[in-house]
């Protein structure tokens, strides 16, 4: 539980981890590396209007099993799919293709808002891909997939999800009223309640909840409190912290990957 510590602390994640601060950067390189020399892509197709409302699609060789399509992080505040391309890797050598969508963010919109626009995205990727639909999302990214499978979220494309793996979750938007960037975020008690996962039944969907021992204790509640609303999956993965758990996603072979598409 996370006692005597302020709501930023509890949801900081770069000053905790070593080196924390070079994670993006990492990232942003091997992403462009792997966009660069993986040529089977659709970079930047539209799925609305708006100017990130956009998604990287990478293909495997082949016709596809199906399609994983990873939602990012970064607190609806902050990042794009392009920084993290080279998780599509896992996705592709499996045999699967693997969509990216970018979202409008904050202040620009709200959460809520944010929660449509990906909606959209995935009906119309499902729309262009044939087979079952994986659903994978890391940190707010896990919170926007959490929240597809809420029963007020139901759409046409529903019944081919396979599954949806929440990597580190936002479950509860209630203690990041608390925060500083709150500010931005702008949630209030109403939307807090009315857009939290675990204020929702699931659809009939396998749901699994994935995060890391070595995780700030707040997202180890989040990930529990989601578990507990939902009597879902939970893997709480030995020894890796809220940057270096998505890692699992680019080996095939991983227990993430195998986990994710079993």
């Amino acid at each position: 539980m996370t006692f005597n510590m302020t709501a930023d602390e509890a949801y900081a994640n770069s000053a905790y981890i070593p080196d924390g601060d070079s994670y993006f950067a990492r990232w942003s390189v091997q992403a462009a590396a792997f966009r660069g020399g993986h040529v089977n892509a659709e970079l930047g197709v539209s799925y609305d209007v708006g100017a990130r409302q956009n998604y990287d699609i990478f293909y495997t060789s082949g016709t596809a099993k199906g399609t994983v399509i990873f939602v990012h992080g970064g607190y609806w505040l902050a990042s794009s799919p392009r920084d993290f391309s080279h998780l599509a890797v896992g996705a592709v050598t499996a045999g699967y293709a693997c969509a990216m969508p970018s979202y409008t963010l904050a202040p620009d919109a709200r959460i809520a808002d944010i929660t449509r626009e990906i909606a959209v995205a995935i009906g119309v990727i499902a729309r262009s891909t044939i087979g079952p639909i994986y659903l994978v999302g890391h940190s707010a990214g896990g919170y926007l997939v959490a929240r597809m499978a809420c029963v007020d979220m139901a759409a046409d494309w529903s019944h081919r999800v396979a599954r949806i793996m929440a990597i580190s979750p936002i479950s509860d938007l209630l203690p990041l009223m608390e925060t500083s960037m709150n500010t931005t975020l702008k949630i209030d008690v109403a939307e807090a309640l009315a857009e939290s996962p675990i204020h929702f039944a699931p659809q009939n969907m396998a749901v699994t909840a994935w995060v890391g021992s070595a995780e700030r204790p707040a997202f180890l509640d989040q990930a529990q409190w989601l578990r507990a609303a939902w009597d879902c999956d939970l893997t709480i993965e030995a020894g890796k912290h809220h940057f270096d758990v998505i890692e699992g996603l680019e080996t095939p072979l991983s227990a993430m990957m195998r986990a994710l598409l079993r």
